[in-house]
């Protein structure tokens, strides 16, 4: 259960933040690599045959980008995560937040393939190299939650809510480590906070729902998990939410 909360979590947020366009972090002028990374999110099976073609004509790094990118469109996340390292080992003349960039997107890959230690281990040498940035370090937040090591994720999380502390993923994902090491009503004060600043986010919803529900608020749970199921329908977070309302049901029919 604890492993499938946090990948639908990791899917709420990625979907309130757009984050699925997050292998475009690269950074190129070229029309071509524009193009290719566009259609991998729309046509990811047409993009996976134009990349491959352009990388076997000497596209070099944005060819290969696009086909990480592409695979990871795809659902292929060991295939896209073994080629962004790659790539990230080859960009020595590029610039340590490109790097970092693509290290991150590595990370990612691993997530989504389920191998956490994998997952960590490029999020930390992205880390390295551009330890200011916020979203590797929420990234590897959720990398060390999906692990059970709830206290250094709150760790990361504390330094990128201690430098914005409006930062809605990082308060929700704090939230959710703070409720698994039983720290209530930390998580409490976080997901409120969340709430006062994205009241419509899925996850934000999804782990608000929940406290409601330790607190024996079934009203409140009810209502956040209806919301959530209505505005997002069929995504990863509906379906947790739906799971959750099913067992709450259950929990007050028993009772009856």
């Amino acid at each position: 259960m604890t492993k499938r909360f946090w990948s639908a979590l990791f899917a709420a947020i990625w979907l309130s933040t757009a984050a699925s366009s997050a292998p475009m972090r690269i950074e190129s002028g070229d029309r071509t690599y524009e193009n290719c990374m566009r259609l991998s999110l729309t046509d990811p099976d047409a993009a996976l045959e134009a990349a491959l073609a352009w990388q076997d004509m000497g596209g070099g790094g944005a060819a290969h980008h696009c086909v990480a990118a592409t695979f990871f469109s795809l659902g292929q996340y060991e295939q896209a995560a073994d080629r962004f390292q790659a790539l990230a080992e080859q960009m020595q003349e590029a610039s340590l937040a490109e790097r970092a960039a693509v290290l991150a997107q590595a990370g990612t890959a691993w997530f989504r393939a389920d191998d956490l230690e994998r997952a960590f281990a490029m999020q930390s040498a992205a880390l390295k190299l551009a330890p200011d940035d916020v979203e590797i370090r929420i990234d590897r937040a959720m990398t060390l939650a999906g692990a059970k090591n709830y206290w250094e994720a709150i760790d990361d999380l504390d330094k990128v809510i201690d430098v914005n502390p409006e930062r809605t993923e990082a308060l929700v994902l704090r939230a959710s480590a703070y409720r698994f090491v039983d720290a209530i009503p930390l998580a409490r004060q976080d997901v409120e906070a969340a709430l006062r600043l994205a009241p419509d986010r899925p996850a934000v919803l999804l782990e608000y729902g929940i406290l409601q529900r330790l607190a024996g608020e079934r009203d409140g749970a009810r209502e956040a998990w209806l919301k959530l199921i209505q505005l997002y329908e069929g995504t990863p977070a509906a379906d947790a939410a739906q799971r959750n309302l099913e067992l709450l049901d259950v929990k007050v029919e028993s009772e009856r």
